[in-house]
């Protein structure tokens, strides 16, 4: 699946601002990947996307 190319836009450039989140997210299986996405759909803000995907590392990595 190529989920780059479907990722949101404020996701994806949050996941730029952090190198190690990009990494866990791009090593999850694509179930992982479908759930951390539909997860965005919650998000209000970009400071709030940033801490989202600022806690991928502490919940798939850590």
């Amino acid at each position: 699946m190529d989920m780059l190319s479907e990722l949101p836009l404020g996701f994806s450039m949050a996941l730029a601002k952090n190198p190690d989140a990009l990494i866990v997210f791009s090593k999850l299986p694509d179930s992982d990947k479908q759930a951390v996405l539909s997860g965005t759909h919650n998000v209000k803000s970009k400071v709030e996307m940033q801490e989202y995907v600022n806690n991928l590392t502490v919940k798939y990595d850590g």
